[in-house]
């Protein structure tokens, strides 16, 4: 069976997945507004660290350098970065410990949602954790699994967080 790959993914995929992000994003700070503005800010500023950190070290390195990704960076790093090395991305090994940054972009929030909670009980606070929870895990799982991975031209040449994920069939 011959797989499917999308040179330039259309504009709907890029709008869906970053849908998610920003979702997480917002939510995030909205529970972190609670606890106040200096917080907020720093927590802007870890999310901002970590998509230039991202374009930078990784995008440079894709096959979508300058092309339309799943998520839009590959046009955006190639607006501020120059183009790395493909075969960098093709060697990297990612471990669950690399991933720690990522999950707590959503994690903190949570944590801090919950600490409100018990705190001063509020149901917005309660409906954003939940919303939040509901998209890091089944969002993501949804936006990799059925729109950016599933179609990935870099996936099939060689991607350290496909092969993390990969289930082993024995």
């Amino acid at each position: 069976m011959k797989e499917k790959y999308c040179e330039n993914y259309p504009l709907w995929a890029v709008f869906l997945t970053n849908l998610v992000s920003i979702g997480i994003y917002l939510i995030g700070i909205f529970i972190i507004l609670q606890i106040g503005i200096i917080w907020l800010v720093l927590y802007l500023i870890y999310i901002l660290f970590l998509e230039i950190k991202l374009m930078r070290g990784h995008c440079v390195d894709c096959y979508y350098y300058g092309k339309t990704c799943a998520f839009g960076r590959g046009r955006i790093s190639s607006l501020f970065f120059k183009k790395g090395n493909s075969k960098n991305f093709c060697n990297r090994k990612i471990t669950w410990k690399d991933l720690i940054p990522d999950f707590l972009v959503s994690l903190i929030p949570v944590i801090i949602g919950i600490v409100l909670l018990i705190i001063n009980f509020s149901f917005l606070v309660l409906l954003w954790v939940v919303l939040l929870i509901i998209l890091t895990s089944a969002g993501n799982a949804f936006v990799r699994g059925k729109i950016a991975c599933k179609y990935c031209k870099q996936r099939k040449i060689g991607c350290p967080a496909e092969k993390l994920f990969k289930k082993k069939i024995d």
